[in-house]
């Protein structure tokens, strides 16, 4: 009776066991009664889609407008919205997302781990380290940003409506908020660096940029480093109107910053890249910019259109 119940699992694969669990007992019942050969049986009659698959951890940060956790436009930032289609486009693996700072999650892609984050820009350093896809969309470059009350300290180092970064940086009485960890660009990433550390207030957390804005609001900052659109949502979620603020391009600097998306540099993550890139040369590129645009004033949306149009399509292959 017991052999005839075992060759039945072998017969009907998984047609009849639930989970996990069932294979398991099936195993250990060929174990105990038919020996190796058949629990091998046993296990090739478990169909593909039953295995277990790798599981890939997205890497979220709040990040507005790319990806946004509280406040009235919760889940609507332009990550928020094309992640579940991303992964839709990705069934080999099981998926999770993990919340994280910049500092933890650099820290995350690094270890010999699967791990992917949906929004990050290309640096030398990283690219040691981190593999990359093809540009996913473009966004507007940083800038800083000061109140209207600032604008006299700002002025000496402002030429043709930019700063002169460098210059700012190098007078250690002019405190500039950054976030710690992040990437600003390899422009900025090396002013950055060579600056006196005095000249610099750099803020870890998951709210690091708000935590600045209230630091510059009590006038412990002369301005802040970061992309005008996430600043302006963030200054709202700290009850600062952004009409408050002035932003001006960076001098030297692009107007535009490629994002990509980076996994860890294992043999897991280069094959999700693999994946991701054919993902992003379909209709992803395309729906990714359409995304931004709408978070863009309708005076700048057109020509950013415009612009990532071109962007891609002279975009090598």
């Amino acid at each position: 009776m017991t052999r005839n119940r075992s060759r039945d699992c072998v017969q009907m694969g998984l047609s009849k066991l639930k989970g996990l669990s069932a294979i398991r007992r099936c195993v250990a019942q060929h174990l105990r009664v038919l020996g190796f050969g058949a629990t091998l049986s046993c296990l090739l009659a478990i169909p593909p889609a039953a295995q277990a698959k790798d599981t890939l951890i997205w890497l979220l940060r709040d990040l507005p407008p790319l990806t946004i956790f509280d406040g009235p436009q919760k889940s609507q930032g332009v990550i928020d919205r094309f992640l579940p289609v991303l992964i839709a486009s990705m069934p080999e693996y099981q998926h999770t997302t993990f919340r994280v700072n910049r500092a933890r999650g650099m820290q995350m892609l690094l270890e010999p781990s699967f791990t992917c984050d949906p929004s990050l820009l290309w640096s030398p350093e990283r690219a040691k380290h981190i593999t990359y896809s093809i540009a996913a969309y473009r966004v507007l470059g940083n800038g800083i940003v000061i109140r209207h009350a600032d604008r006299g300290a700002l002025a000496p180092f402002i030429i043709d409506n930019s700063v002169d970064l460098a210059q700012l940086l190098a007078h250690q009485d002019k405190k500039l908020g950054v976030v710690a960890e992040r990437s600003y660009g390899q422009v900025v990433d090396r002013l950055l660096q060579r600056a006196p550390s005095n000249s610099l207030s750099a803020h870890y957390g998951n709210d690091a940029l708000g935590s600045l804005l209230q630091m510059q609001r009590l006038g412990r900052l002369t301005a802040l480093l970061g992309y005008w659109p996430e600043i302006r949502y963030q200054a709202q979620q700290q009850g600062i109107s952004p009409d408050e603020l002035e932003f001006y391009a960076i001098r030297g600097t692009d107007k535009y910053q490629s994002i990509h998306i980076a996994c860890s540099d294992t043999e897991q993550g280069r094959q999700a890249i693999t994946h991701i890139n054919t993902i992003l040369r379909g209709p992803g590129q395309t729906r990714l910019v359409e995304l931004y645009a709408q978070w863009l004033d309708p005076q700048m949306r057109s020509e950013y259109l415009e612009d990532a149009r071109k962007f891609f399509r002279n975009e090598t292959p």
